[in-house]
């Protein structure tokens, strides 16, 4: 163990089995820091020691150690009176199927992709320390007393706290509704953090009425939208109640600052952990989607996805692009010309279409693309287009041609995905029949 200049005001743990990496990091962050105070260690029963004596303001650690690993001293922190709401932040190569599995559970503030190198982590402990100097979060705060509101609204306010303030649960409810609702909010930079709401409201609408409708209207877990309720009862009977109606906490009145801040800030870690988690689930939801060597979406997505996109966006044209001869390139060039050509062949086809569109790869050298709001007219122009512009891609100065086939859900009632592929698939042989390199639109039987 190693310490670094002890008058300091940013206290931080480094926790990693590789002496070279601490003494690196330590170094680096000292440099970027000069206020911190640093502690390096090799395990985690070395860190849980040091624990036991000071308290810190961040701690980071390796998910590979010697003995217990990063989720388990993690777990560890989280059961100590002194450590529990310090930030942790999980260094590791990937995010694996047990660091996305456990990592919630265990406490984990956030996670780093070690592979960026020792300057960006330093960069992204930097950016978490300055996160959780202060309080930071969005609060939906319910009461109906003006004076109480009042007063602690400006409680919360003094620590940093975002307050948005209504008098009734039915206002509360149609805010989060609207927020839910928006095709804008992200859910982590819009919104609310935390509701926080008295369980006694005057109106039809009680706390208690409120609570229930943000787990059953809105369906909110208590990791996705933490609740605080207030309330003047301190008997067990209404702590079951609060429970029950689905609250993470409860305080009661008169306010306690010391012990409402305490509070707000551990349901803000309960949130950022939940926020932290769906954002790794949702970039390897799209690595298991895509396909590495065109960077198109691959049959998987089309197959989970398709359906509900062609539901939203009716009517879509369905179009397939098979590259001519590609197994005549293969032998000819080798496949890791092939390879390359199908990767520029793709990421030219990936490009093209907007955002909005559906581009997968759904077999080897054939894609498969979903229009949004296009009729068959529409789509047999963009089709043509794209076909004239690949003949002039010539991608390792070879001539690469693509046949198209092309259908439309128009004049369908419940269009279905496999039948418009096999319509789309139909039109393309067609056109490879009648040689190569041209478009054809399925004509469906009237």
């Amino acid at each position: 163990m190693t310490r670094v200049k002890k008058e300091k005001t940013n206290r931080i743990m480094i926790v990693d089995r590789s002496e070279v990496a601490r003494s690196i990091i330590a170094h680096i962050l000292q440099k970027e820091m000069q206020d911190a105070y640093i502690v390096t260690c090799g395990s985690a029963e070395e860190a849980l020691d040091y624990l036991r004596q000071e308290k810190f303001d961040l701690i980071t650690t390796s998910l590979l150690l010697p003995g217990l690993d990063g989720l388990d001293l993690c777990h560890e922190i989280r059961k100590s009176d002194k450590q529990h709401l310090t930030p942790v932040i999980v260094v590791s190569s990937d995010a694996d199927s047990r660091l996305l599995r456990e990592g919630f559970s265990a406490g984990v503030t956030d996670y780093f992709n070690k592979s960026l190198g020792y300057k960006k982590l330093v960069e992204f402990i930097k950016d978490v320390s300055q996160r959780h100097a202060g309080l930071v979060g969005r609060i939906l705060y319910v009461e109906d007393s003006f004076s109480t509101a009042q007063t602690t609204q400006t409680l919360m306010e003094k620590h940093g706290l975002y307050i948005t303030q209504v008098t009734s649960g039915e206002a509360a409810l149609e805010l989060l509704k609207k927020n839910k609702n928006s095709p804008d909010s992200t859910g982590e930079k819009d919104g609310f953090d935390i509701v926080f709401t008295d369980f006694f409201l005057e109106g039809q609408m009680t706390g208690g009425d409120l609570l229930y409708a943000i787990r059953t209207q809105l369906h909110y877990s208590r990791q996705e939208m933490p609740v605080l309720v207030i309330t003047i009862e301190d008997n067990k009977e209404c702590q079951a109640e609060i429970f029950h109606a689905g609250a993470n906490d409860f305080i009661t009145k008169p306010v306690v600052e010391e012990v409402l801040i305490a509070r707000i800030k551990s349901l803000l870690l309960v949130k950022h952990q939940y926020n932290v988690l769906k954002r790794y689930s949702r970039d390897i939801y799209k690595l298991a989607t895509t396909d590495s060597l065109t960077g198109a979406r691959n049959k998987k997505f089309l197959f989970e996805e398709g359906k509900g996109f062609i539901n939203q966006h009716t009517p879509i044209c369905l179009m397939t692009v098979d590259i001519d001869h590609f197994e005549k390139i293969n032998r000819e060039q080798g496949h890791i010309i092939g390879d390359h050509i199908l990767h520029l062949v793709g990421r030219f086809i990936v490009n093209y279409f907007p955002q909005e569109a559906m581009v997968t790869r759904f077999a080897g050298k054939r894609f498969v693309i979903l229009i949004p709001a296009c009729t068959a007219d529409n789509g047999k122009i963009i089709a043509e287009d794209l076909r004239q512009k690949v003949m002039v891609l010539k991608p390792e100065d070879l001539a690469v041609t693509v046949s198209i086939g092309l259908t439309s859900s128009e004049g369908i009632a419940k269009p279905v995905l496999e039948s418009l592929i096999a319509e789309a698939d139909s039109a393309s042989h067609l056109a490879q029949q009648q040689g190569y390199n041209r478009t054809r639109v399925f004509e469906r039987d009237s």
